[in-house]
């Protein structure tokens, strides 16, 4: 059962995912919009097609996205999903997942660099300028949540809302609020970036793939969705307490990817992206609550050891 829950995770749903988020604004815009599998479609449409490669590149820049975004795919199975065992079980998984993330970050910031474009360049420092700052925040909240829990896996998380305490509750829905700005943050999205945007002065991601086309534009455009995937995987197991039956926690997980999607299908819908100097105090909001979370988890502990 974990396998087949698994594998309708990491294949399906990043395509419909990313198509709820185009029909969300499709109604904000008073149109019908495309359909829900639209970026499925895309996918196989880019999987058809040639590519063209630059004479400036090497072997780097042809096999960079195949490896991210199997990185990513990797980094997938170590998340309990629905209350199944994870893939692969290793002792402080969160830490390997988050390295994985990193490692198909930095192959697509070698690749961006590998084509000499000065505007991939720039895209690639202001991608990884925006990782750096997220990151720390992560690892504060899973390794609080590991803290609190005396677990050293992803299943630490669950201890926030399954506390019936209201100090359980306020941590779990500040982490979610945390997770949903590293998110739209990952996932290239307003107000960070817009992934529809046409000038290269103001792109961020998207002036990292200028070069590429064909079946590395569609790894790129899947790999990008199963990040916001797993990461709303991530706030679902927050959510999710032990033993609850694997009917509810498929809920639990479908409801959190729906709502995810929503949600950023209305920001994107009612904001604009950012001044890109008002980018980093947006993404800083992501390690405030990280420290308001170990705070708060610090209360926690002391209430509960009295």
């Amino acid at each position: 059962m974990g396998v087949i829950i698994y594998l309708l995770v990491i294949i399906p749903a990043p395509f419909i995912f990313a198509g709820l988020i185009n029909r969300v604004k499709a109604l904000w815009a008073g149109r019908y919009g495309q359909p829900v599998l639209q970026p499925l479609y895309d996918f196989m449409k880019y999987m058809s097609k040639g590519q063209v490669i630059s004479t400036a590149t090497n072997p780097v820049f042809k096999a960079a996205q195949a490896v991210s975004a199997g990185a990513v795919i990797v980094s997938s199975m170590l998340i309990p999903l629905c209350g199944a065992s994870p893939v692969f079980t290793v002792d402080y998984g969160f830490i390997v997942f988050a390295y994985l993330l990193g490692l198909s970050k930095f192959i697509s910031l070698i690749s961006a660099m590998d084509t000499g474009s000065s505007f991939e360049g720039m895209g690639a420092s202001r991608e990884a300028s925006f990782t750096a700052f997220i990151e720390p925040s992560f690892f504060v909240i899973i390794a609080t949540a590991a803290a609190v829990s005396g677990m050293d896996s992803f299943n630490g998380l669950a201890t926030f809302a399954a506390s019936n305490l209201p100090t359980g509750w306020v941590i779990a829905w500040l982490a979610a609020a945390a997770m949903l700005v590293m998110i739209l943050t990952e996932g290239s999205r307003v107000p960070v970036d817009d992934p529809a945007t046409h000038l290269e002065l103001t792109m961020i991601h998207e002036a990292m793939v200028l070069d590429n086309s064909g079946p590395d534009m569609a790894l790129i455009s899947y790999t990008v969705n199963l990040k916001m995937v797993l990461l709303s995987a991530v706030i679902a197991l927050i959510f999710t307490p032990a033993g609850v039956s694997t009917g509810a926690a498929v809920l639990i997980l479908a409801g959190v990817l729906f709502l995810t999607a929503v949600i950023i299908g209305c920001i994107e819908s009612v904001m604009a992206r950012l001044r890109m100097t008002h980018v980093p105090q947006f993404v800083f909001f992501m390690s405030s609550m990280a420290v308001i979370i170990f705070c708060s988890a610090f209360i926690f502990v002391l209430a509960a050891s009295k």
